[in-house]
């Protein structure tokens, strides 16, 4: 703590040093947070719109999107200027502003799709229950339980990176700011709290996904008594989740479930985390979901009807 922090801007290395490459993911990327506004949007008036918001499970899903919408925005916007920019900086406050958020949405959206989880786990194996169990009042406490958790989460994780000296290199190898880059700046023995941010963000990341992971098994097992058509509704709600699931945790656990090292794959797996599992949440939960769709078609039908009138 006695050496000074000399770094006051950082230089984000970004995906690619080709110019062509980089006038290319900005187009794809353009087009990708246009559709995660647009699908998420789209989900959100769709259910707050009808009796859905009612049904705890689009309670959810409903506040999945607005994470969702948060967590990406939280980094597309900044590649995307950097695209297109000569020189991609970044100032220290921004930066440990963009680690504390990123860290925050991306913690809420984890134990949403845990709370949606246990909501299917509970509508599935205990049915004749689920109204008590599934009330309000409970949907309610899971997402300020949710958020809170998220916020102690990000809150260690932010604390473990605001004290560390930066007082040589600035250049971070990534395209956002994210602990494991910083902690190969610092100009400290970070070991120990390389092994912090593993037990915080990779035991998180680890437990949460064997949770989920239990959960459907047992959904699974459950399911076997039920009819042809009983299955097969359980069975496309449980996939829709569990595609949102590894779309998203799979590259998570193996970029934060390691000692703190970084490598540069790391950068194209976090876009699946990032732009790639906001902009399929909307057409996983719609396509394969009818209640959703009947939805969607009722409300934008409506709206259109009055326009017309």
């Amino acid at each position: 703590m006695d050496q000074s922090n000399n770094v006051t801007v950082f230089i984000l290395l970004g995906l690619s040093k080709n110019k062509n490459i980089e006038i290319l993911c900005f187009v794809l990327f353009l087009f990708c947070y246009l559709a995660i506004w647009i699908g998420n949007l789209l989900i959100m008036i769709s259910i707050m719109c009808s009796q859905l918001i009612e049904q705890p499970m689009y309670f959810f899903l409903n506040y999945l999107s607005v994470s969702d919408l948060c967590y990406t925005s939280t980094v597309t916007p900044k590649l995307m200027t950097d695209l297109l920019a000569e020189r991609k900086t970044i100032s220290y406050n921004n930066c440990m502003t963009q680690l504390f958020t990123t860290h925050l949405f991306g913690g809420i959206e984890i134990f949403i799709l845990t709370g949606m989880a246990y909501d299917r786990y509970v509508a599935i194996c205990k049915p004749l229950h689920y109204t008590i169990i599934m009330s309000r009042q409970r949907c309610n406490a899971i997402i300020a339980a949710c958020c809170t958790g998220a916020f102690i989460h990000s809150t260690s994780q932010f604390l473990l990176t605001i004290f560390l000296p930066f007082c040589g290199p600035n250049e971070i190898d990534h395209y956002f700011c994210d602990v494991y880059p910083l902690l190969k700046l610092a100009c400290s023995n970070t070991h120990a709290i390389g092994l912090l941010v593993v037990a915080n963000s990779g035991l998180i990341a680890l437990v949460t996904f064997a949770v989920l992971t239990l959960s459907y098994c047992f959904i699974l097992c459950s399911i076997r008594a039920y009819s042809a058509q009983s299955r097969s509704k359980a069975l496309a709600t449980c996939t829709s989740h569990l595609t949102v699931v590894v779309l998203f945790f799979a590259p998570a656990l193996f970029i934060y479930l390691r000692p703190a090292t970084t490598f540069p794959e790391d950068k194209v797996l976090a876009l699946f985390y990032t732009i790639i599992a906001p902009m399929f949440n909307p057409l996983i939960y719609t396509l394969r979901n009818t209640e959703m769709k009947n939805a969607l078609r009722k409300v934008w039908c409506h709206h259109a009807l009055l326009e017309g009138k």
